[in-house]
């Protein structure tokens, strides 16, 4: 990075680096490479131990790599990493040696939250495709006990499967609570990142998004239980942005929930009508495909219990205020049960300590309502993913 903030390329003599997240098997294991210009292959200077997760962060001319590393009971800090004599790595692997010495001594501010734990999980969704997601379960959990449990995903746009099954995320990050992880502090288990892609031809993967959406939530939510923590009976979805829009999907479109939480969604698609994420086609080229994507058009079929939460100063063009209260006014206008909240002053993403406690309020209560001590569901539906008969 320079001074003024921008951001270039390094490049020594014939060489430039390249700086990766490093997804893998055992999650996600940062890199740093250095590429020569002249052969185009690449050698690898540094790569994450299993145990911790640690990214590169600056080289130096004398090649001295500053890493911040950070494991599930140790704070992230800097080291200066000295690139030794090559080695004979494994494939992937780093070629030279390194020694970490720390730069800063940061100390677990949070030590009471160590008792948190998390596992990457693997699975696969119905039709083959590979997911993953972190569990959190909360202090003082006894294994094999089913509890409460609210889902957080965020739909990422795939070309093809291989792509869409790249295991992401990581178990060895130092455990920080924010926004709906403070409920875990409330016996709720968290799963956190899980995989919601949706794959096709760029041209056309929202064909078939309201399925993929199904399929993801139905393979996450089952795994979840199956793994014996999660209770079926119990389960709340929440997302942001693209992922609020995908939570209210899911609440109209399936019974694998009993309630969620939107923050900042774009829930009618024709109010952008000239694309969307991947989505490029104008709603004029694809009417159905913005109608069927859009959950203001299914406020009818709501009636799964939804908090609604929006920033009153979001510019983003696809999110504006008016897409919250639009929801909100269609779904109480059918019958449905919401509330809107509307935290003053706030952009896409909330910044003040008052709104991100506000929220942490809202989704607890609404959580606690409608999730930890709802009543028993008339019939078991809650692994089924298929639309929902309107519940009472």
């Amino acid at each position: 990075m320079l001074a003024n903030g921008q951001r270039v390329i390094r490049q020594d003599g014939d060489f430039i680096y390249l700086n990766g997240a490093g997804a893998s098997p055992q999650g996600n294991r940062p890199f740093l490479d250095r590429l020569s210009l002249k052969t185009l292959q690449s050698e690898r200077l540094f790569r994450s131990d299993k145990s911790a997760l640690e990214r590169a962060i600056s080289l130096t001319d004398g090649g001295t790599i500053l890493t911040w590393r950070q494991t599930p009971t140790e704070a992230p800090n800097a080291f200066l990493r000295k690139l030794g004599a090559p080695v004979n790595a494994d494939k992937g692997e780093a070629v030279y040696a390194s020694t970490p010495v720390a730069v800063t001594h940061i100390a677990d501010p949070t030590p009471e939250l160590r008792q948190i734990k998390k596992r990457l999980v693997k699975y696969k969704r119905a039709d083959g495709v590979e997911l993953s997601f972190t569990l959190y379960t909360p202090p003082g959990y006894q294994e094999g006990t089913r509890i409460p449990a609210i889902l957080n995903a965020y739909p990422l746009d795939y070309a093809d499967a291989a792509s869409a099954g790249q295991i992401s995320g990581s178990q060895q990050t130092f455990t920080r609570l924010y926004q709906y992880k403070y409920l875990l502090l409330a016996g709720y288990a968290i799963i956190d990142q899980a995989s919601f892609p949706v794959i096709g031809d760029p041209k056309a993967a929202y064909d078939s998004y309201q399925e993929q959406l199904a399929a993801d939530a139905k393979a996450a939510v089952d795994t979840a239980v199956q793994l014996g923590v999660v209770d079926p009976d119990r389960v709340a979805v929440t997302g942001h942005s693209h992922g609020a829009l995908m939570t209210a999907n899911l609440l109209a479109h399936t019974d694998l929930f009993r309630a969620g939480a939107a923050t900042s969604g774009s829930y009618n698609k024709t109010l952008t009508p000239f694309g969307f994420q991947s989505e490029r086609r104008s709603v004029w080229e694809a009417p159905e495909v913005y109608r069927q994507v859009s959950t203001f058009f299914y406020a009818d079929k709501l009636k799964t219990p939804i908090l609604i939460v929006h920033g009153a100063d979001d510019a983003n063009p696809g999110t504006t205020p008016l897409q919250a209260s639009k929801l909100y006014e269609a779904i109480r206008g059918n019958g449905g049960t919401a509330r809107l909240v509307m935290l003053p002053h706030e952009p896409h993403w909330y910044a003040a300590r008052e709104s991100n406690e506000q929220l942490v309020y809202e989704m607890l209560n609404w959580f606690d309502k409608y999730v930890k001590n709802a009543p028993p569901r008339a019939a078991k539906t809650a692994q089924s993913g298929q639309p929902a008969a309107q519940q009472p």
